[in-house]
C-alpha cells in the first residue's frame, strides 16, 4: 500500500498527463489557474481516502483544509467554510479502509462539487462538471494504487 508520497505521485502523473493531454488536444481551453485548480481538486482528492486514520497524508489533507478554511472565513464565506468543515469530518464516521475505499465513494463523494454550486450560486452544472471529474481521477488514482500495491 502507497504511502502519501505514492499516492500524490501517482496522482501528479495521471492528473497532470491527462491535464497536459488534454491541453495539448484542444479537448480543453481553461485559464492557467483553472488549469492549477483541477489539478489541486485531484491531489486532494487522491489524499482523501486515507483521511479515515491517523497518517501523514492525512495531515496533509487536513492542513489545507484547515488553511482553505481559514481563507473561507477571512472572505466571510461563512456558509462554504461550514460546509467544507461538514465534509471534511466524514471520514471519521468509518473504519479504516472502509467506505472511503470502496469504488462507489470515489463517484459519490465528489458529488457535492457539482450541486453545491448549483444550489448556492445557480452555476450550471457543466462548469463544475471538470472539477467533479477531476477528483474522481485522483480519488480513483488512489483506489488503483492500493488495489496494486
Amino acid at each position: 500500500m502507497p504511502g502519501y508520497k505514492g499516492h500524490l505521485t501517482g496522482c501528479t502523473v495521471v492528473a497532470g498527463g491527462a491535464l497536459a493531454g488534454l491541453l495539448y488536444l484542444n479537448v480543453i481551453s481553461a485559464p492557467p489557474l483553472t488549469i492549477a485548480s483541477l489539478f489541486a481538486v485531484a491531489l486532494m482528492a487522491t489524499m482523501f481516502p486515507d483521511t479515515d486514520t491517523e497518517s501523514k497524508g492525512q495531515n496533509f489533507f487536513y492542513a489545507i483544509m484547515a488553511i482553505v478554511d481559514v481563507i473561507l472565513i477571512i472572505n466571510k464565506e461563512y456558509e462554504w467554510a461550514a460546509l467544507l468543515g461538514l465534509f471534511a469530518m466524514l471520514p471519521s464516521l468509518g473504519k479504516h479502509r472502509g467506505w472511503t475505499h470502496t469504488w462507489w465513494a470515489m463517484l459519490v463523494v465528489p458529488l457535492p462539487l457539482i450541486f453545491l454550486p448549483m444550489a448556492f450560486f445557480h452555476t450550471p452544472w457543466d462548469v463544475t462538471l471538470p472539477f467533479y471529474i477531476a477528483a474522481v481521477v485522483g480519488y480513483g488514482t488512489h483506489l488503483v494504487l492500493d488495489t496494486l500495491f
